[in-house]
């Protein structure tokens, strides 16, 4: 039977290394726990954990110790979708899917080139998941190796099929999202905003939450206004811009900062990645306290703590 994703807040999850560049798992285990109470779920194994840099094996072990780890109540989606062909993407879907995520999540540009049509990429999610067991299953618009959205239309028709059940829309177009939402009724497919600036309108159009990089910095001002947001709508306004402002902070170097942020939060985590290397300069940290004083003291202004 096909799980249904609950609502809400799905950090984008990162990957801790320790300082010699393995998967810290203890610091996995404490973001695990740093994140109860402040989510619904997390989205792990995405390319904020740096799945592109990550072996098949470390993938596959990192996607059992997030599910056997997770707090009771804390729904996983998972993905870990690198593979190139198709049929090597269906054998490494079984093993990811036996690990017991709630859902599992590929990437659209996945299944078609860049310069390929929609009636290819459509063709070749049907040969894939046609082949996988019956599982709840999402689709991600990850930028890397290239940006795939997915048009209204193109949506609507792999949300007919029955199986995706999530979206991690990276459109950052309230407008377009609104015709997806629209493309997408009566089917169990929810779409998830990863855009900080646009959520509280995606939110009142019918988005099912938010799945982005912020997340892992203040997640429980996102947990409250996807919950309150209609019964408190003036603060809502408030939360809304306070986080569409604060996540100018996704550009800065990511995900190294968020590792600072999570390390100021109590948690043994190393600024160590792999995606990218950089160490972070000396103002760049001064930014990220000033991010984490200014939050607690919105949180305290506004009731929220």
């Amino acid at each position: 039977m096909i799980k249904t994703i609950p609502n809400g807040v799905y950090p984008t999850m990162i990957t801790p290394f320790t300082e010699d560049n393995q998967i810290d798992y203890n610091a996995v285990e404490q973001l695990l726990h740093w994140y109860d109470g402040k989510v619904d779920g997390v989205f792990a194994v995405c390319q904020s954990s740096e799945m592109f840099c990550l072996s098949f094996e470390e993938r596959l072990g990192l996607m059992r110790f997030v599910r056997a780890h997770a707090p009771k109540g804390m729904a996983v989606v998972a993905s870990g979708h690198t593979a190139r062909t198709l049929d090597r993407q269906i054998e490494e879907a079984k093993a990811f899917i036996d690990t017991g995520v709630d859902s599992y999540v590929f990437i659209s540009n996945g299944f078609a080139a860049e310069d390929e049509s929609d009636d290819v990429f459509l063709e070749n999610v049907d040969y894939v998941v046609s082949r996988i067991p019956e599982i709840a299953l999402g689709i991600y618009e990850c930028p890397v190796p290239y940006r795939r959205l997915l048009s209204p239309e193109t949506l609507g028709k792999l949300a007919r099929g029955g199986r995706f059940t999530f979206l991690k829309d990276t459109c950052c177009d309230a407008d377009v999202i609104r015709d997806k939402i629209r493309a997408v009724e009566g089917t169990p497919l929810k779409i998830f905003n990863a855009n900080s600036a646009s959520l509280l309108q995606t939110l009142r159009d019918g988005a099912a939450g938010f799945s982005g990089v912020m997340a892992n910095f203040h997640p429980e001002l996102y947990l409250w206004l996807c919950r309150n947001f209609r019964k408190e709508p003036e603060k809502a306004e408030l939360v809304q811009d306070f986080l569409g402002f604060a996540s100018l902070s996704e550009r800065q170097i990511y995900p190294p900062n968020a590792k600072y942020y999570l390390s100021l939060e109590g948690l043994d985590v190393t600024t160590v990645t792999r995606a990218k290397d950089y160490r972070m300069s000396k103002s760049e940290m001064l930014e990220m306290q000033q991010l984490r004083g200014l939050t607690a003291d919105f949180k305290a202004r506004h009731g929220l703590s």
